[in-house]
Order: C-alpha cells, then sequence, then structure tokens
C-alpha cells in the first residue's frame, strides 16, 4: 500500500471575516497525481499555501512526507517544487542562469542545467535571456526550475493555462515521466479536461469546501449520464440531433428504433465530462 504524501487534516483558513478554506481533509499518496479543482476563488491557492508552508492554518494540520509544514518548513520545502501560473522569473537572466540560480539556493551539486533545459524543450534556448522567451518558454522554464531539486511533490499551478497545444503537451508529458518515477503531483486547475487526461483522483473544491473527491471513473459513473447522440436526415433534408441514454431497460429498444426508423448520418457516444459533473454538484459553473 502506498505511503500519503499528503495528508490535509481539518485545514481552515480566513482572510479577516472571509473563510476562503473551510476545514478541508485529504490525502495524496506517493507517485498519485491529484487534481484539485474548481472555479477563481474557490479556495485552491489558499489551500496550497498553507501546503507548501506559505500560509499557516488557522485551525487543522498539513502534514508532508510525515513533516508537519507549520513546524518544519525548511525541510517541507527542500522536498517540494512550486510552479505558479503567473511567471516569476529572473527576464534578463538566461534560462541556464535561472536555473543555476535555483540549484545553488537548494544546494544541489553537479547540477546539470542543459539536461533540464532538454527536459522541457529548451535546450536550443537556454543561453538566451528570459525576457526574450514566449509565454510557453517562460512556462516550461518554471516547471524546469521547480523539478531543480529533484522534488518528491511537485505542486503545479495552470501548467498549461493559455498555452499552445505543443508547450501544453510538452508539460503534460513531464508531469506523466514525474509521476513514473514515483513523484506526487498537487495539479491545481479550472481546466476539467486538463485534470481528466492527467489525474488518478480529483477532488472538487467549492466556496472552500471539498464537494467530491474520487477517481474520475467513479464520478462519471456515479453521476454522470453515457449518452448516444446521433445526427438523422430530416424529410426536407436538414440534419437532427437525437439523444438516446445507455445503460436503462429502454436503451436497446430505443436504438433499434433509431435505426429502423431514422436515417442516420452521424452516431457516436458520449460520458458526462467533469465540467458537467462539477456543475450537477455544486450547483455552479467554472467561471
Amino acid at each position: 500500500m502506498a505511503q500519503q504524501a499528503i495528508v490535509a487534516d481539518n485545514l481552515m483558513y480566513r482572510y479577516g471575516q472571509l473563510v476562503a478554506v473551510d476545514h478541508i481533509s485529504f490525502n495524496v499518496a506517493e507517485g498519485e497525481i491529484l487534481g484539485f479543482l474548481g472555479p477563481n476563488g474557490a479556495g485552491k491557492t489558499t489551500t496550497v499555501g498553507m501546503l507548501t508552508g506559505q500560509l499557516r492554518p488557522k485551525a487543522g494540520k498539513a502534514t508532508l512526507l510525515g513533516m508537519d509544514v507549520a513546524r518544519q518548513p525548511e525541510a517541507v520545502q527542500a522536498q517540494i517544487g512550486v510552479c505558479f501560473e503567473i511567471a516569476n522569473l529572473y527576464e534578463q537572466m538566461t534560462g541556464i542562469e535561472n536555473l543555476k540560480l535555483f540549484a545553488q539556493l537548494f544546494g544541489v551539486k553537479n547540477f546539470d542545467a542543459q539536461a533540464l533545459l532538454q527536459r522541457v524543450g529548451l535546450d536550443s534556448r537556454g543561453k538566451d535571456r528570459v525576457a526574450g522567451y514566449s509565454k510557453g518558454m517562460k512556462q516550461r522554464l518554471m516547471v524546469a526550475r521547480a523539478l531543480v531539486n529533484q522534488p518528491r511533490i511537485l505542486f503545479l499551478d495552470e501548467p498549461t493555462e493559455g498555452l499552445d497545444p505543443v508547450s501544453a503537451e510538452a508539460i503534460r508529458n513531464l508531469i506523466l515521466e514525474e509521476k513514473r518515477r514515483g513523484v506526487t503531483v498537487f495539479l491545481t486547475t479550472h481546466d476539467m479536461l486538463e485534470a481528466d487526461k492527467l489525474s488518478d483522483r480529483v477532488a472538487f473544491i467549492n466556496q472552500g469546501e471539498i464537494a467530491a473527491l474520487d477517481t474520475p471513473h467513479n464520478l462519471k459513473q456515479r453521476y454522470g449520464k453515457r449518452m448516444v447522440k446521433a445526427q438523422v436526415a430530416a424529410a426536407d433534408g436538414q440534419l437532427e440531433n437525437r439523444e438516446i441514454t445507455l445503460d436503462t431497460t429502454e436503451t436497446a429498444a430505443a436504438l433499434q428504433t433509431l435505426f429502423s426508423q431514422e436515417q442516420v448520418v452521424t452516431i457516436h457516444s458520449e460520458e458526462a465530462s467533469l465540467e458537467d459533473i462539477f456543475i450537477q454538484v455544486t450547483g455552479r459553473g467554472l467561471a
């Protein structure tokens, strides 16, 4: 059985009278990717702040790798890597210089910046100033920087937000490589499709509370409906849409009727998305 890399026990944080995180509890196993999903203002960033030692909980306790984050922040931070959504790089330095600076801060010896740049597809731009990088290149450099100390836990905040498809895919592949290496990944995002692709389990956070936590498959089975969607040719030549719910006692008869009485042009199956389920569970969208 995998050990727990992250244990959140009754965590609470408030800004004045506003409760941003309301006594939440969850575990993340070693080598697991947890998608922490919710709209802006739901409490995602505050939760990460408490887990990484940037914010001290008003109540509850965060434990990483068996260490109390509030009592052993330096020991915890030596074992984690953090990549924020907003770039905070030294833009007048080169990519290599940015990575080497952080390697020095972490006390990493025999550090190979070029090899790490190669992993994120920036090996040909390592000697260029970061000011000349595109948004996608800066994001890949930030992910590389989060890996400088070979962390056992990786915190990623919207790692592919606004990136071109090539840059986004490069970061996804890197996340999966780290998982295979045994790294725990805590992925905060409001992109449900991204989370579905990467996460072993997902947690829905809404108004500071955990509304649901399970595997994407189990959430879809519990809350979602599988459908068959078809387009049929009407008598006037226009296309009309038909929907049939799967997994019911009427499904077989409905499909037989569709093919025997309609001229089917296209047909495909579709399951509920995580965004559909989030709206069903919380009563609100992600905007």
